[in-house]
């Protein structure tokens, strides 16, 4: 059986205050076409789906239409709540998806109540078992009083024990005539984060070994780290990553879904294919002449601008000028010269405040006279006012 290992979409997700709504259906357009293309028997999509747990009313459609034309291609679609979704909604809109034939997965479940899903791959006819965990917080694996009372690596010990007893749980019916799939969303020891990544919850508090994933387990798709990336395990065990880079933390990674064939006597096979809707995020560095000359190169990327020369007044809005899909200017900081704080001294009582807003400038390069003289210009307003 063929299916897609897709995950953390982050619909709804703006940069720097730029919506990027009509580039995440461009990206998610591409994932269903590659479904249709290759007639996956499943669609796996391990979590985060949105950005928020309140997604707005065009982030709610875009993944709705999206997971419907999955499955008016024939797919089992199977998604699960990410860190970043609210559980308790996908349990809620549960029974609505089941009679559009699309599993919502919001909380963790029994086996028997849903917290395995099984059908019959219609390619080659193999019956398939796909086990489900969706995020699960440490407040909820471990109990409140013990966060308080045990100390952190007590906690740690408790979350690991508590997921493995989970997985355990919803794998001990894997067997040796089904094709036996994983699908979680959780942070693996050994993963590496992908740069855009919520950081209170991809720390060690919520971390288990890869190795607590079963040997009859044929594949476990997993969700919550952006970089696409397989881990050592007694099974297959592989993060398909973000099809969109989240934030610029992650402009070097690839952005891919992953085409996974199984069956019961053979080794899942995985192929990685590429998804390039997505507008690329790239750091660019140099003066604002040099970067102006290069600006064709660029195309239509996110542009994070670190300039290397003095700041000055107008220095953004001339760099937006040249550069228009910037959506981040700052003075590079290797150009910027070393801050040198202290705490004032007599010398500087004596100095006026004139001549320590020019010494401020000095330490942060700041160099344009029209800065200098609207700072007398206020000052001069301010003490005449209080003069008054």
């Amino acid at each position: 059986m063929k299916f897609l290992h897709t995950s953390d979409w982050h619909v709804g997700k703006t940069l720097k205050g730029r919506d990027r709504l009509d580039e995440q259906r461009l990206v998610l357009a591409e994932i269903a076409r590659i479904a249709e293309e290759n007639q996956v028997d499943a669609v796996l999509v391990a979590g985060d789906v949105y950005d928020s747990s309140v997604p707005s009313a065009p982030a709610q459609q875009l993944v709705i239409q999206t997971l419907l034309r999955l499955r008016q291609a024939g797919a089992e679609v199977i998604v699960i709540a990410g860190n970043h979704d609210h559980g308790p909604t996908f349990e809620a809109y549960r029974p609505l998806m089941d009679v559009a034939g699309i599993t919502l997965v919001g909380m963790v479940r029994p086996p028997g109540q849903g917290g395995v899903v099984r059908f019959r791959a219609r390619s080659g006819g193999e019956d398939v078992q796909v086990a489900v965990l969706p995020f699960l917080t440490q407040r909820y694996a471990v109990r409140a009083a013990e966060i308080v009372t045990q100390t952190p690596s007590e906690n740690v010990r408790a979350y690991d024990e508590m997921v493995r007893q989970i997985v355990a749980a919803l794998t001990g019916g894997f067997s040796d005539g089904t094709v036996n799939l994983l699908m979680s969303h959780l942070t693996c020891i050994g993963g590496v984060l992908g740069g855009g990544e919520r950081s209170a919850q991809s720390i060690f508090e919520y971390s288990v070994p890869a190795s607590i994933f079963p040997v009859s387990a044929h594949y476990v798709a997993l969700g919550h780290l952006h970089r696409r990336q397989s881990l050592p395990a007694h099974c297959p065990v592989h993060y398909c990553g973000s099809p969109i880079a989240i934030d610029f933390g992650e402009q070097g990674n690839t952005s891919v879904v992953c085409l996974v064939e199984a069956s019961p006597s053979t080794p899942a096979r995985v192929t990685d294919v590429p998804i390039s809707s997505g507008r690329r995020l790239q750091t660019v560095r140099g003066t604002l002449p040099e970067l102006e000359a290069s600006a064709a190169s660029f195309g239509q990327d996110y542009l994070r601008v670190w300039l290397r020369e003095p700041a000055r007044a107008g220095l953004r809005d001339d760099t937006i000028a040249v550069l228009p899909n910037a959506i981040e200017v700052r003075i590079d900081p290797e150009f910027a010269a070393p801050s040198r704080p202290g705490r004032p001294g007599l010398a500087s009582a004596l100095r006026t405040p004139g001549q320590l807003f020019a010494e401020y400038c000095e330490s942060v390069q700041v160099q344009d006279a029209r800065v200098t003289a609207l700072f007398g210009q206020l000052h001069d307003e301010i003490t005449a006012g209080r003069a008054g």
